[in-house]
């Protein structure tokens, strides 16, 4: 079964291009994945395509129309028979994390909706907005690239398409640690060699040793995390000895 995502958007060919590369293009290509860029302008009533207006009450800049964004999710619906999630990127809403990414990839249909200008008329939105996420507290021109983001995030968490199964369950945010530091061949470069237990063979203690590297970094760049993170007693008790 593949996950079928359907991107809402005034410029499709930039979400094919950005999505149709590594990992997942090549998942795509295995029937894993469905991206399909759905272009707003396709449904404006209007002869010239034009899908914005200047907002009520003033201000500045101009609003997407909510008639061609209903019209192109509901273009979705009736394909697929049904109302899947339909998720509004905007800095409005709430910071998208790894927990989302494996949450969302479990759904069969997702539907990312990327606003311009201004943003898009209240109204629409109401009607067809499940989740409002945001990739961080700042504001970009449009939101094919977050949408790209959360595609890209997403689709790691899809059975298959990493193709080694522990590559998504060891990466940083599991458990809310950073990933460990990692190191190839040479054994030495610059100066700096790779450190000896990861030479030595020995699985257990090499896993150890990754553990508590990841909640170092995490005390170090992500502070934040570490007091959400899932320790053990054992190794809070080695974390304060470590300080």
């Amino acid at each position: 079964m593949s996950m079928n995502f359907y991107i809402l958007t005034l410029f499709p060919e930039m979400v094919r291009n950005g999505l149709n590369a590594s990992i997942i293009g090549r998942a795509k290509d295995a029937g894993l994945l469905r991206i399909d860029a759905v272009n707003i302008r396709d449904y404006s009533e209007n002869k010239h395509q034009k899908v914005d207006d200047y907002p009520y009450g003033g201000g500045a800049g101009m609003l997407m129309q909510a008639q061609p964004v209903y019209d192109a999710w509901r273009s979705v619906v009736e394909r697929i028979g049904k109302k899947p999630r339909c998720v509004y990127v905007t800095p409005q809403g709430r910071t998208f994390t790894q927990q989302d990414a494996k949450a969302l990839a479990k759904e069969e249909d997702l539907i990312l909706l990327c606003g311009h200008y201004e943003g898009i008329d209240a109204r629409v939105l109401e009607e067809i907005v499940t989740d409002y996420m945001s990739i961080g507290d700042y504001v970009l021109t449009g939101g094919e690239l977050p949408a790209m983001v959360m595609v890209d995030a997403i689709s790691r968490m899809v059975p298959g398409v990493l193709g080694n199964e522990e590559s998504g369950s060891s990466e940083s945010f599991e458990g809310n640690l950073l990933e460990y530091p990692q190191y190839s061949r040479p054994e030495e470069w610059n100066g700096r060699k790779v450190p000896p237990i990861l030479l030595s063979g020995h699985h257990k203690n090499i896993e150890q040793w990754r553990r508590r590297q990841s909640i170092l970094l995490t005390r170090e760049r992500r502070p934040d995390l570490l007091e959400k993170a899932e320790l053990t007693e054992e190794e809070r008790n080695w974390l304060k000895e470590s300080e």
